[in-house]
């Protein structure tokens, strides 16, 4: 068998280890178990083999630590050595005389011998080694057969010592072994020394400890164990309590965390979900788009086909005519014929063909192009990007927009805006096309207002002019010398109002507070003796009117000055408030 598949020590097949009776350090049951101060217990030898945390003088912690510690060492005492916990990684600080004076745990030696009274089977006498052990002495710590159990009872030195039946310690599960003295061997430790604080046996007690008032071991357990007790139940079990409540409340906030975390996730995986639903819509969109592009290049190449075809055929035909006149005809025929030739022939020169329809790209596809940062609006509330654009001018999608193309006041500058637009009804990107729009007067045949087109350099074209007489005016707007949707506009040129300067009023008697002599634009007067509203006086138009000119529009024109002068400027409520 293998050194690996080998149980370790306090180990047999079939019988479970008391993991009490385990060094957690070496895995082995304990070997002179000693408690660190966090109370975790190890083997003295698995203790000792720990790494130093930090080594420092007992003086405390300041400048020079390290001085004094090789200072200490120097002169044989031995700085303080911090260690790390392996159960708990807590700093514990290691006496100075190491490992072994740290507290022996004796409840883990009493857990290790009766692990092996349960794993090792049948026992030899310790003192004969001949027959099979059948008792044990807790004062000798030894194992004895039936014969040595009745000499060692009749020994005097051995008499009072306590001997167990090892059957019955087996079935006890519980192994009380008595703490012998360090320096007197065989004598229990059944006195304490209060001045010391510690457990002494009866020859120390009339030795080293003679005069410290050594008091039993029972009578001093009673106030310690109060303390332990105290300790324990008044304060630490209620922290114990605290810690488990707090713990759970960890527990229910990581419950509560993974069920938010979860749902969020769920929500995420949706919102993907629907996102990439918009963007797969918002791809066939443009692959829709890009489709009716191919379809609308693909029909312009054709007609420009046709249409060079035909010039083709024009020209070729024209050609042949022309050299077969020259040819075969005679100077009479030629003569009679070189009229209507010379027409054609200089027609046809004079034709100028585009090889791309409506300025189109030379390269096919070459105009069309896709933005895939441009932003293209929301689907289902999710914003996307990537747009296509195609720079094939559409002249029945271009528009002229603006106020100014259907209203404007003379003396003040009108403007509206031009934008070429693509088959899609997008605005191109790019200026240069050349614009032309003309204003005149549909009365006044040779009254046409000077206008400015500024290329804005990205597809629109802003218009200005200034009308300098009233009435009804025709804008024409063509792009590539074709009209743009809509044009001709019909422009309706309106004279500049004049401020009224008198009050809006409901009569003259009411706004001059009861003056009946008072005049009013509307040119009535108070009938004598009147005393009230004069709303039914001769001349009273009926309704609330202007008091300088008597117009019935509050937003309106005040008549000229002509008019107002037919009236005394004396009379005219020009100050009055309702």
């Amino acid at each position: 068998m293998s050194e690996e598949s080998k149980p370790s020590s306090g180990q047999r097949a079939g019988v479970p280890v008391n993991p009490r009776a385990v060094c957690n350090g070496c895995k082995r049951l304990y070997r002179d178990p000693k408690i660190l101060p966090c109370l975790h217990t190890f083997c003295s030898d698995c203790i000792g083999q720990l790494e130093p945390f930090s080594v420092a003088a007992r003086e405390g912690p300041g400048p020079g630590r390290g001085a004094r510690a090789e200072a200490l060492e120097e002169h044989g005492d031995r700085p303080a050595v911090t260690v790390l916990c392996p159960d708990c990684d807590s700093e514990v600080e290691l006496p100075a005389s190491g490992p072994g004076g740290l507290s022996t745990d004796h409840l883990a030696l009493d857990e290790v011998f009766l692990q092996t009274l349960l794993t090792d089977g049948p026992l030899g006498c310790d003192l004969c080694g001949e027959g099979g052990a059948e008792s044990r002495c807790d004062v000798c710590c030894v194992n004895l057969c039936a014969f040595c159990c009745q000499a060692h009872r009749r020994q005097k030195r051995t008499a009072s010592h306590s001997v167990r039946r090892l059957e019955e310690l087996k079935s006890g599960g519980r192994v009380r072994r008595p703490v012998l003295c360090s320096l007197h061997p065989g004598q229990e430790l059944r006195l304490f020394c209060p001045p010391c604080d510690l457990p002494v046996c009866l020859e120390c007690a009339a030795t080293l400890h003679r005069d410290h008032g050594c008091c039993p071991a029972r009578d001093a357990v009673d106030r310690h164990g109060g303390r332990i007790r105290e300790a324990v139940a008044g304060r630490l079990r209620p922290h114990m309590q605290r810690l488990q409540d707090a713990l759970q409340k960890v527990d229910v906030s990581q419950d509560a965390l993974q069920a938010r975390v979860d749902a969020t996730a769920s929500e995420v995986r949706a919102f993907a979900r629907a996102y990439a639903d918009a963007v797969e819509e918002h791809c066939l969109s443009l692959l829709r788009h890009l489709e009716e592009l191919r379809v609308q290049r693909r029909n312009q190449l054709h007609l420009q086909g046709a249409q060079l075809q035909q010039a083709l055929l024009d020209v070729g035909g024209a050609v042949a005519f022309a050299e077969r006149l020259l040819s075969r005809g005679s100077d009479a025929e030629i003569l009679s014929a070189k009229a209507v030739t010379l027409r054609r022939l200089s027609g046809l020169a004079a034709t100028g063909y585009d090889p791309t329809p409506d300025g189109a790209a030379t390269d096919d596809g070459a105009a069309i192009r896709f933005a895939a940062r441009e932003p293209a609006g929301e689907v289902d509330g999710y914003p996307l990007v990537g747009a296509i654009h195609s720079n094939t001018l559409e002249l029945t999608k271009c528009t002229a927009e603006g106020e100014g193309l259907q209203r404007a006041v003379e003396g003040q500058q009108g403007h509206f805006a031009v934008v070429c637009r693509d088959s899609a009804g997008e605005q191109v990107e790019r200026g240069g096309e050349h614009v032309v729009v003309s204003i005149v007067h549909k009365e006044a045949k040779n009254c046409s207002l000077e206008t400015t087109v500024t290329d804005n350099s990205d597809g629109s074209y802003r218009v200005t002019y200034t009308p300098a007489e009233t009435g009804e005016y025709s804008v024409w707007v063509c792009v590539r010398a074709q009209h743009v949707k809509g044009s001709p506009f019909l422009l309706q040129v309106n004279r500049k109002l004049r401020r009224h300067g008198g009050t809006f009023h409901c009569c003259s008697f009411c706004s001059s507070g009861g003056a009946k002599e008072a005049l009013c634009g509307c040119t009535g007067t108070m009938p004598g003796g009147f005393k009230g509203c004069g709303h039914g006086h001769r001349g009273h138009p009926g309704k609330p009117h202007w008091s300088c000119c008597g117009s019935t529009a509050e937003r309106s024109e005040c008549f000229p000055p002509s008019v107002l002068a037919a009236v005394s400027a004396r009379g005219h409520l020009r100050t009055c408030e309702l």
